[in-house]
């Protein structure tokens, strides 16, 4: 059969994508390795828990026109992304607050605690941060950094953290107010239901094969003429670099592996995500999934994240943007951009992390320039 578009993927990317490009007529084919729609925003329910299958997925943003958007394929609940961290017999609240500050100093007041920040950095002489480490110290101070982020970074990363970039600590929060509300999006929720859902109305219209990998597709037989002559273009969300055959050689990404079980309790960790960020324990986080949807099951589902370094033969989720990979990056884009009727999106596509608001914001820009 002749389709418009071969979208490679079934993640959030390629679902909008697919969406935008049937409401305007196009015929498109997607096809996924997975056995299942929606990458890794996946949903699967167990014993009446919406289990995130690859990793805790909180929906927030501050554009109501892509709020309003996801709204119309799901119900959202009052979802507020609140974790807590664990270092030792300690346990404290973030994003970095003043429920932190109070709790690590003793104190009360944000005077008090900017007072004590301001000691601890200021023989530093820190002035442009060059590295992951001086970000965070000239933010919150050594004593912060030393229990909250050295030791969950260099688990999350497998380096050290003069090694990473500055850039991804400005992700952290930082505030001086008693408020655990990890984001500062105005909108903010987890569908009641599930993510997958959503992933099924994006793609209404579309054809749909799973377990089905692309580079396998190929050798199948499945293009005739190149692709030219059963797709007029292709979406690919995959890895870039993969698809250009690690010419240039392969670009880095950590992965997580989890371990999931049921529990005969009601309730494991009174929060959805626990922090533990000594070095020691080998896991990041645990995640406790009927919290996302206020779950009042008789039992409950963990799911332990631990992180690795990426290798083939397992998922790569996050690109490592330093100087190095980003410069291999751009080689690649070089390759991609000459790519006639081949479009590449996505944080594989596009070796960029992706909040899900900021990727669905990517696709649609990309259906406005080529549908």
């Amino acid at each position: 059969m002749k389709y418009d578009y071969l979208v490679v993927g079934a993640g959030l990317f390629g679902a909008v994508f697919t969406h935008e490009a049937i409401k305007k007529g196009k015929k498109v084919l997607v096809i996924d390795k997975r056995n299942h729609i929606g990458g890794n925003i996946y949903t699967e329910e167990n014993e009446g828990i919406n289990v995130h299958k690859y990793g805790a997925h909180i929906f927030h943003t501050s554009d109501k026109k892509i709020w309003d958007f996801v709204n119309s394929f799901a119900d959202f609940n009052n979802f507020i992304n609140s974790p807590v961290a664990v270092y030792k017999d300690e346990l404290y609240n973030l994003p970095f607050n003043m429920n932190t500050f109070s709790k690590m100093w003793n104190i009360r007041t944000p005077q008090e605690a900017k007072d004590i920040i301001a000691s601890q950095i200021k023989d530093l002489g820190i002035t442009e941060p060059k590295n992951l480490e001086e970000q965070a110290l000239s933010l919150v101070g050594r004593d912060v950094y030393e229990k909250l982020i050295k030791g969950y970074t260099e688990k999350q990363w497998e380096r050290d953290c003069k090694d990473l970039p500055a850039f991804i600590i400005k992700r952290l929060p930082l505030r001086f107010t008693y408020d655990n509300n990890y984001f500062n999006d105005r909108y903010q929720g987890i569908p009641i239901g599930g993510y997958t859902q959503i992933i099924e109305k994006l793609f209404e219209g579309a054809d749909i094969k799973l377990g089905e990998d692309f580079f396998d597709f190929k050798e199948k037989g499945a293009f005739s003429d190149g692709f030219k002559a059963d797709y007029d273009n292709i979406l690919f969300t995959g890895q870039i670099d993969k698809y250009f055959d690690f010419c240039y050689g392969a670009l880095e990404y950590r992965s997580v592996r989890f371990e999931t079980e049921k529990l005969d309790m009601e309730n494991y960790q009174g929060s959805a995500i626990v922090n533990y960020t000594e070095r020691s324990v080998p896991y990041t986080r645990i995640i406790e999934h009927k919290h996302f949807e206020f779950g009042k099951q008789p039992v409950t589902i963990i799911s332990r994240e631990y992180s690795t370094e990426w290798h083939p033969g397992i998922e790569p989720y996050y690109p490592v943007n330093d100087d190095k990979n980003s410069a291999l990056y751009e080689k690649y884009k070089e390759l991609a951009d000459k790519e006639k009727n081949v479009y590449f999106g996505g944080r594989l596509g596009q070796y960029k992390y992706y909040d899900m608001d900021k990727d669905i914001a990517a696709a649609f820009e990309m259906a406005d320039e080529v549908l």
